[in-house]
């Protein structure tokens, strides 16, 4: 890795001729501006969960907040290991992100109101941080977990790319 992000392998056999790999400031750039994620976590009897979230990248990690009764807090309690997408749902424009990682829960008091900072910054969600969670203002708990990225695919549209980024 280098000192601005992992270096791009490009995996020829399913990109286009004389392309290279996207630049990591372009897929973080992705990461950076995308509001909308899919949480892809595995079920205790191994079936799959996908379902849309909001994530936050911050401190080379994507932050994701789930209520403390919904299927993908379990999941992720039972099994960390979990992948979010973000990019273009187009076919000739833009840039797709799949992030693979481990879920790691964040309950470290000033790193949630760091956090919630964010989180109200860029998508205007109003959390207070209680009991080492985030609560809405409802008074619901929801639980902040950080998934630092083990392996990055980026895949470019017009021209099209894949890459694979490691960390």
């Amino acid at each position: 890795m280098t000192e601005s992000g992992p270096t791009g392998e490009l995996a020829e056999g399913f990109s286009e001729p004389g392309t290279t790999a996207p630049p990591w400031t372009a897929v973080e750039a992705v990461l950076a501006a995308a509001e909308m994620f899919w949480l892809a976590t595995v079920r205790g009897d191994g079936r799959p969960h996908v379902t849309p979230l909001p994530a936050v990248w911050d401190d080379a990690a994507l932050h994701v907040c789930t209520g403390s009764h919904e299927q993908k807090a379990a999941n992720l309690g039972r099994e960390p290991r979990c992948v979010l997408t973000a990019g273009a749902n187009r076919f000739r424009k833009g840039l797709d992100v799949v992030v693979e990682g481990t879920a790691v829960a964040v309950t470290d008091e000033d790193r949630l109101r760091a956090l919630a900072a964010l989180w109200k910054e860029r998508l205007d969600w109003d959390f207070a941080v209680e009991d080492g969670a985030f609560r809405d203002g409802a008074g619901r708990r929801g639980l902040v977990f950080a998934v630092a990225p083990d392996k990055v695919l980026a895949f470019g549209k017009a021209p099209y790319t894949q890459t694979r980024y490691r960390f």
